[in-house]
């Protein structure tokens, strides 16, 4: 006989792992509010304290030229499409330069797979970026990236990232895992990494010592069911390699995309939230991606498992092209913070509390 779905959800937010079939019952039966206070529960026990934490961050999209052509993606351009760009060394210079003075220590390089640009072309970048603006950390570019560069320059993975990490890129982004089930990624994305490639990829980075973040882009084509099998498949890597630091769920703007289809609710973003943090035991950081749900579920996603703001995101394309107008200063993240009831608190790409750094509110 199975057990209450109630009894799975105290047995998680006490820290028992939960199985691929409680993950699914919890998250099609499971009461909302009681799955957020059993998340919340689990968040204090693993972060105690009153501080939730966000990142002074950018994105840059230097480029919009792809070939991967991902049906969920307003933002990409085929080769040779008159309204292709791909931006000049100094121009992503510009824009760091932009973040850095406003205090940003986190630079998100990342743009469409472009094959006209090889493995030097990156190196270049990022070796410019680490002496120009030493206090910045160079977290960049994605998975599909990163097997773009090894097919154009015919290497393995482990010696583009191996180079990739010489010339400065500390860590890896979790970007384009949207839902890591081959069924879901025929549909929209038939052209991209695979699901065993993208964990092979992120496998082969964390083993070199580059942390990396997990994601989810949730409520394109996928079922309840694969939701819980993408956390299952990384919360099986994460046993092994111990190298992801957070993971960032986000749900699909299908406003200017070819794929569209209907956006997430609400209600939808805080579930998906709370089996988050119940089901991904071996996670240490849930983070709340306000970008797609705006600010105000971003506050609430503090009560629903997150312990992180995310970052400010000073600058990015591809989800404000798919039709998200959501934008916020360093001001508003930690005011959505304080009238939470915490204690806001800026921390770099590897959860180092950045002390030294003045709040924006003080």
């Amino acid at each position: 006989m199975s057990s209450p779905v109630s009894d799975l959800i105290k047995k998680a937010a006490e820290g028992g792992r939960l199985s691929y079939d409680e993950g699914v019952r919890i998250y099609k039966e499971g009461d909302l509010h009681e799955l957020g206070a059993a998340a919340h529960a689990r968040r204090m026990a693993l972060h105690p304290g009153n501080t939730v934490t966000y990142v002074i961050d950018t994105t840059i999209n230097y480029t919009n030229v792809c070939n991967v052509h991902c049906t969920f993606c307003a933002f990409f351009r085929p080769e040779k499409h008159k309204e292709g760009y791909t931006m000049s060394h100094d121009q992503v210079l510009e824009r760091v330069k932009f973040a850095a003075d406003q205090g940003a220590t986190q630079i998100m390089i990342q743009g469409g797979v472009n094959p006209e640009l090889g493995l030097s072309w990156f190196e270049e970048l990022f070796a410019r970026v680490v002496v120009e603006y030493p206090k910045v950390d160079v977290h960049s570019l994605s998975v599909s990236e990163v097997l773009g560069l090894s097919k154009v320059e015919e290497m393995s993975v482990p010696d583009v990232l191996k180079r990739l990490k010489a010339a400065g890129m500390k860590s890896l982004p979790g970007a384009g895992a949207e839902i890591l089930v081959e069924r879901v990624r025929k549909r929209i994305s038939a052209r991209k990494v695979q699901p065993q490639a993208w964990l092979d990829v992120m496998r082969q980075a964390q083993l070199l010592g580059m942390p990396t973040t997990a994601t989810m882009m949730f409520g394109s084509v996928e079922t309840d069911d694969e939701r819980i099998e993408h956390m299952l498949v990384m919360r099986d890597l994460q046993d092994e390699t111990h190298g992801f630091t957070a993971f960032i769920p986000w749900y699909y703007v299908p406003h200017k995309t070819p794929l569209r289809g209907k956006e997430a609710t609400g209600l939808e973003y805080l579930r998906v939230l709370a089996v988050s943090r119940l089901f991904l035991d071996n996670f240490p950081h849930l983070q709340a991606s306000w970008l797609t749900p705006g600010l105000k579920l971003g506050q609430l996603a503090l009560f629903y498992g997150c312990d992180d703001m995310g970052g400010t995101i000073l600058e990015e394309q591809v989800v404000h092209d798919a039709g998200s107008t959501n934008e916020a200063t360093r001001k508003d993240l930690e005011n959505l913070i304080v009238t939470a009831g915490f204690q806001p608190v800026i921390r770099d790409t590897y959860w180092n509390l950045r002390h030294d750094v003045a709040l924006a509110t003080a």
